[in-house]
């Protein structure tokens, strides 16, 4: 059976280098699950960084809200998975979902119960929102109580949980 392995930190943290040096130490090819949609130049370039950034190793999985129905299919043959980040595919969820909860929440439980039959170790990658100042309107303090409770969620199903601050990750279980 695989691992599942927590990684949160802030903007910047350093939580998604952490992630991806330690999913490169398995050796074999390596899957790289990416929610995001390029909607615009500034994106584009982020995107374009992450991907330098990585080696011949790694295979690309592009999907925006539906990972559950594709993850067992693509992560077959792959020695370790990394999905960077969680927070964006929760935004994704809560816009497809106009803002509703329960169904994120849902699609997130759905996806837990199918990353444990996942034979390889999978990284994820979510942001830490709670550190900041309160959002000034309803749905940004929806999303990010939301993200909480979906950081919880994943922290408690995973074997291990990180934290990187500053680019140093600290053990959290």
């Amino acid at each position: 059976m695989g691992r599942m392995i927590f990684v949160t930190g802030g903007a910047r943290s350093g939580k998604s280098s952490f992630a991806q040096q330690q999913a490169e130490q398995h050796a074999g090819e390596l899957l790289y699950i990416a929610p995001a949609e390029v909607s615009d130049d500034e994106m584009r370039q982020r995107v374009q960084m992450h991907q330098a950034a990585r080696g011949e190793r790694w295979q690309l999985l592009e999907e925006p809200l539906w990972l559950a129905d594709k993850l067992i299919d693509f992560a077959s043959g792959k020695s370790a998975l990394l999905l960077d980040c969680v927070t964006l595919w929760v935004s994704n969820l809560f816009f497809h979902f106009e803002e509703k909860p329960g169904p994120v929440l849902a699609e997130i439980d759905r996806f837990i119960e199918l990353a444990w039959q996942l034979e390889e170790p999978f990284y994820l990658v979510s942001n830490e929102l709670g550190g900041g100042i309160v959002p000034e309107n309803r749905m940004a303090r929806q999303f990010r109580d939301l993200a909480g409770i979906i950081n919880q969620r994943l922290a408690a199903a995973a074997d291990e949980a990180w934290l990187v601050v500053s680019g140093l990750p600290v053990r959290l279980k």
